[in-house]
C-alpha cells in the first residue's frame, strides 16, 4: 500500500508542489481559512476519476519498471482539472536509444467487476490508437519538456513523428485491467486476436474498491 501511494504522489505533482501546497496550507490554517483549503488538492476525491488514475499509475509503473522504457513527464501533474479525468493516452513511453526508436502506449481501466467486455473495450482503445498513426500525446509530451527547460530532450521526442512517416519508429501497445481476482481469467479468455504489437495484462485484488480508498486516503 505504501508503494502505491508513492507512486500515485509522484505522478500527481512534484515534491516542490507538495512542498508549496504544504506551506500555504499552513498558513491558512493559522488565518483560520479551513474551507478554502480545498482549493490546494493535489489528488481527486472523485472516485470514478481516483479509480481511472491509479489504473493508469499502476499501467506506467509496470512499463517502466519491466522494461528499458522511460516516461519523460508525468501527465497527470498537468490536469487542469483534478476531478476529472484527462485527455489523451493514459501511457505513453518511450525508448529514444533503442534502433529503431521505440514507444509505448498503454490503456488503463478499472472495473469493481471484471468482464469480456471491459477487456474488448482496452483493446478496441489501443486499436484505435493504431490507426490514427503517431500517438495522440505526442506533443503534449514534447510541449511539457520544453515548458520545462528540458529541449533536447523535447525535441528527441517530437522526431518521432518524423520517424513514424519514415516508417522507422516501433509502436507497440499496452492494456491493463485492474479489477478483481477473476481478471486474469479475463484477460486470458477474452483477450482477442490480432495483428498489432499488442499486449495485455491484469491487476487483480480481492475488493478493488477498497484498495482505492486505501490508496488515497487522507492524501492531500
Amino acid at each position: 500500500m505504501t508503494v502505491l501511494r508513492e507512486m500515485l504522489t509522484r505522478h500527481h505533482a512534484s515534491p516542490e508542489a507538495m512542498e508549496r501546497s504544504q506551506q500555504k496550507r499552513k498558513a491558512m490554517e493559522r488565518l483560520g481559512l479551513g474551507r478554502e483549503q480545498a482549493g490546494l488538492r493535489r489528488f481527486p476525491t472523485n472516485p470514478t476519476t481516483q479509480k481511472g488514475n491509479l489504473a493508469e499509475v499502476v499501467l506506467a509503473e509496470y512499463i517502466v519498471a519491466s522494461s528499458k522504457l522511460a516516461l519523460p513527464t508525468y501527465r497527470l501533474r498537468y490536469n487542469p482539472n483534478i476531478d476529472q479525468s484527462m485527455k489523451g493516452d493514459d501511457v505513453l513511453a518511450f525508448d529514444l536509444d533503442a534502433n529503431p526508436v521505440r514507444l509505448v502506449v498503454g490503456e488503463a481501466k478499472f472495473r469493481g467487476a471484471s468482464s469480456a467486455a471491459a477487456v474488448i473495450e482496452i483493446v478496441d482503445g489501443l486499436l484505435r490508437s493504431h490507426r490514427s498513426g503517431v500517438p495522440a500525446s505526442l506533443q503534449f509530451v514534447a510541449d511539457r519538456l520544453f515548458d520545462e527547460g528540458q529541449a533536447e530532450l523535447g525535441n528527441r521526442v517530437l522526431e518521432c513523428a518524423i520517424l513514424f512517416a519514415r516508417n522507422k519508429l516501433r509502436l507497440d501497445y499496452v492494456g491493463l485491467l485492474l479489477s478483481d481476482a477473476k481478471s486474469a481469467a479475463r484477460v486470458n479468455d477474452f483477450t482477442p486476436a490480432t495483428s498489432v504489437r499488442l499486449a495485455m495484462i491484469s491487476f487483480g485484488v480481492d475488493v478493488p474498491d477498497a484498495l482505492v480508498h486505501s490508496c488515497y486516503d487522507q492524501l492531500e
